[in-house]
């Protein structure tokens, strides 16, 4: 929607261009980037990016239009889903559109370049709901050694959103720039997320004028050009977090225009304009106010329950039980809130409204409160955005200890946990009856615990059996509560066996998966074949049904930050009983060690009296954020540890 607010403005703006650049024109390819086999600079690579180019200007209607081109050399089949495009873009009232859109395929064949052009027959507009939809299209006969390119525009109906532009991709990209000509009538922060130098960093003025009803205003264009070289491609490692968060990139923020006729217009540059602006939001705030239809007497029944806590377990249960997903994460309603009852499926959002207005009708004191998953990326407190979200959840600060926070939109979810896919980042919580907002964040303190109790016997012939009881206390139970209700109780034993040859799982039950005040209870007889005994000494690692198998931190140097999500407590206790006429030839000793900054303590406890080895280890993570300067003295620590778990008891025939 344009805004009327600057017609006079846009009708007396002239038409801003950028300079044209360096960069090859749509369809004119080196003979060298044809013949090119391999990334120079990241050998390993399926496919690489060429080139990655987008300039933004405004038009003569004040219009942001962003011009993109991008193209891509596949290496071999691996890289063929580099072929498939998916663009969003903010569809409702024509806010964004897509046009001159062309794609095609370079293939060398016979000494000679064939190319193979899209058909535009082959583009399709997918609506993704009322707000945004996606253009989505394959490109032709792409196979190894194509080289791939498309070009766009896309106009976008505001003078505030520059498209965020991503320098880094999941593959290598030899060169990337991003050009912007803003008139300095708008002020806009730049949020940069660069780790390396810049290849081009330069910038340009151009005086210019403006005539408005006879007034002369004078301005400049000012035009700016990013670029970088050899980007290596960014991979998932171990513990890291979204993708969003590490690729490096560039956003642009809008926070005021420039006074024209003693007119000033300030944008959401605080965290309280955008909680004013949420609030008044037709597809948020207003929604606040829906009273939900009960039924089914929720709210008659959650009054009858005096325990303030039971009261809102509850309410919790009967919305998550009686509500599905479908899927999408909006920050806002899309149907709205009686629909989505209804229909008992809705978005993210909407179900949590539900359960908000549902908790306030049971005189619950509860909040709405915006959040970002993890795959969507940490909030950035420094960037106030509406934009940085995707969900809303239900913020119940139940005392000045007790802080709850409700997303019954996942069917595992529990209402005194928080999700852990929001965890280690910030929420914008609102009033709506005082017109308020705050920014808070998403943690948890308390140590996670999980137990694990062995009783075991080894016989002469190499033979383990025994019971094994462990007890999942929070995300532990949550995560293993939907592995089994989603893939049955034999995925559930395989993730205990942990790929472990010979060990085998009998008479496994578990209890307590659909009470949330009482933690998982799984117990089991097993038996383990332990392997290397040959009649004169029996070998076995008392490191069992634990997921300290494999070390994740096997790699010399990280390039992302490492998010364990929260703290944990693990204690592992076992007791061994060895067979007749053996004793310990190599009994490890007691052992304990302890991070540098003591975040982390590893502490093994072995002990043999009459027959019997008894071992305890206990595993303490008092911090879940590492940076990738603390990435060394981390895997250092891991790298001990894993020695000191798996180091095997040796036992000798007297």
């Amino acid at each position: 929607m344009r805004k009327p607010l600057f017609a006079l403005l846009v009708s007396a703006l002239p038409f801003f261009a950028l300079a044209q650049n360096e960069l090859q024109s749509f369809g004119k390819v080196d003979k060298a980037d044809i013949d090119l086999k391999e990334c120079p600079f990241e050998k390993d690579a399926h496919a690489m990016v060429l080139f990655d180019k987008g300039e933004v200007y405004f038009d003569q209607d004040f219009n942001i239009v962003s011009e993109f081109h991008k193209r891509i050399k596949v290496f071999n089949q691996k890289a063929k889903d580099q072929g498939d495009v998916r663009l969003e873009f903010y569809s409702a009232n024509r806010m964004e559109e897509i046009y001159d859109l062309s794609a095609q395929t370079i293939n060398y064949k016979d000494g000679k370049p064939v190319i193979t052009r899209l058909d535009k027959k082959q583009i399709f507009t997918e609506a993704i709901d009322k707000n945004w939809s996606a253009m989505i299209f394959t490109f032709p006969d792409v196979q190894e050694g194509s080289i791939i390119e498309y070009k766009y525009k896309k106009r976008t109906w505001s003078i505030a959103n520059i498209p965020t532009w991503f320098f880094q991709h999941r593959i290598p990209c030899r060169y990337s720039q991003f050009s912007t000509a803003i008139p300095d009538l708008l002020f806009f922060k730049s949020h940069f997320r660069v780790h390396q130098d810049f290849y081009k960093n330069k910038s340009s003025s151009l005086s210019r004028s403006l005539n408005i009803q006879g007034q002369v205003i004078p301005y400049t264009l000012e035009t700016k050009h990013y670029a970088f070289k050899d980007i290596p491609a960014l991979k998932d490692e171990p513990f890291m977090t979204s993708m969003l968060d590490n690729l490096e990139s560039v956003v642009h923020q809008l926070t005021s225009i420039k006074p024209i006729n003693g007119f000033v217009k300030t944008f959401n540059d605080t965290w309280k304009k955008v909680g004013e602006t949420l609030i008044e939001d037709e597809d948020f705030g207003s929604q606040l106010k829906k009273k939900i239809s009960d039924d089914n007497g929720i709210v008659v029944k959650a009054k009858a329950i005096s325990s303030q806590d039971k009261r809102i377990a509850f309410i919790f249960n009967e919305v998550r039980n009686a509500m599905k997903w479908n899927g999408r994460d909006r920050y806002y309603v899309n149907e709205g809130l009686s629909k989505a009852w209804e229909k008992k499926t809705g978005n993210s959002t909407e179900i949590n409204l539900i359960l908000y207005r549902l908790l306030k009708q049971a005189d619950i004191e509860a909040f709405p409160m915006l959040v970002s998953t993890r795959e969507h990326g940490k909030v950035n407190v420094a960037f106030p955005s509406l934009y940085q979200f995707n969900r809303t959840v239900v913020y119940i600060p139940v005392d000045s200890v007790t802080r709850y926070v409700l997303d019954a939109s996942n069917k595992y979810n529990q209402y005194n946990n928080t999700p852990d896919n929001i965890l280690n980042s910030y929420g914008l919580y609102v009033d709506r009856e005082t017109k308020s907002s705050e920014v808070t964040s998403i943690t948890s303190q308390a140590p996670v615990r999980k137990n694990i109790f062995i009783d075991a016997s080894i016989s002469g012939d190499g033979k383990m059996t025994g019971t094994a009881n462990l007890t999942d206390f929070s995300y532990h139970k949550i995560s293993n509560v939907e592995l089994l209700k989603k893939d049955g109780e034999d995925k559930l034993k395989d993730k205990l066996i942990n790929k472990n040859v010979g060990l085998k799982i009998k008479d496994f039950s578990v209890s307590n998966a659909d009470v949330d005040s009482l933690p998982l209870a799984e117990t089991l007889n097993f038996e383990l074949e332990l392997p290397g005994s040959d009649g004169s000494y029996i070998y076995f690692n008392p490191n069992l049904f634990t997921a300290f198998t494999a070390n994740p931190f096997l790699n010399e140097n990280r390039v992302t930050t490492i998010d364990l999500g929260y703290n944990s407590r693990y204690a592992i206790t076992g007791s061994y009983k060895i067979p007749s006429g053996y004793k310990p030839d190599v009994l490890p000793g007691s052992k304990t060690y302890v991070m540098p900054d003591k975040s982390i303590t590893f502490q093994r406890i072995i002990v043999e009296s009459e027959g019997v080895i008894s071992i305890r280890y206990v595993i303490d993570f008092k911090k879940s954020i590492y940076t990738t300067d603390e990435y060394p003295y981390l895997r250092q620590f891991y790298k001990q540890m894993y020695e000191l778990l798996n180091e095997q008891i040796v036992l000798k025939k007297s």
